[in-house]
């Protein structure tokens, strides 16, 4: 079958020229769709591409907000377990009436304790803890769990040793005999 140009041509409706006018127009129609495809493949390619990588910069930031929330939550539950050892075990310190004195962040603070807890606070038996804005006191061991989790809650935990026997092993002049015959 021939085609419509052939047609006309073979009517007498359209002659030579207007034939391969008509024909130039098609092709040059067909050549700029096919370039448009062309073209728009390719965005539509590099929108894909922008949409991955969009994509990817929300799963990172998802993925750090996740991280940071467990941080917290992790924290905020570290803080609970240190604020319920320190409820449950602290020591009664309401009869106290000897000021100890201890720094807290460069900071000479005081509380009232008894002798018998200052006692026990300068031997290491017991220790001082903070508890919020306050300051509370608590057997060693559980100063050491405290520890475990959060070493800036405990203000002050003693080793037992006492000064003497530190002292005798420091001295450094330990192997130089005092002359017991002196005179003044």
């Amino acid at each position: 079958m021939a085609s419509l140009h052939e047609q006309l041509l073979k009517a007498g409706l359209i002659d030579k020229d207007k034939a391969a006018d008509a024909e130039r127009e098609q092709r040059k129609k067909a050549h700029q769709q096919t370039a448009k495809a062309k073209k728009k493949g390719a965005t539509v390619d590099e929108v894909k591409l922008l949409a991955e990588q969009a994509r990817q910069a929300q799963v990172e930031r998802s993925k750090e907000l996740n991280r940071q929330q467990r941080e917290q939550a992790e924290q905020k539950a570290i803080q609970a377990q240190i604020k319920q050892l320190i409820t449950l075990n602290k020591i009664d310190r309401s009869k106290g009436n000897q000021a100890y004195q201890f720094a807290d962040k460069n900071k000479i603070k005081s509380i009232y304790v008894t002798e018998k807890l200052q006692d026990q606070l300068a031997y290491g038996v017991i220790a001082l803890v903070k508890l919020g804005e306050g300051y509370e006191l608590v057997p060693k061991q559980i100063a050491e769990k405290i520890m475990q989790r959060d070493v800036a809650c405990v203000l002050v935990l003693n080793t037992g040793s006492t000064n003497s026997q530190t002292d005798e092993a420091d001295d450094p002049y330990a192997d130089f005999k005092i002359p017991d015959d002196l005179m003044w």
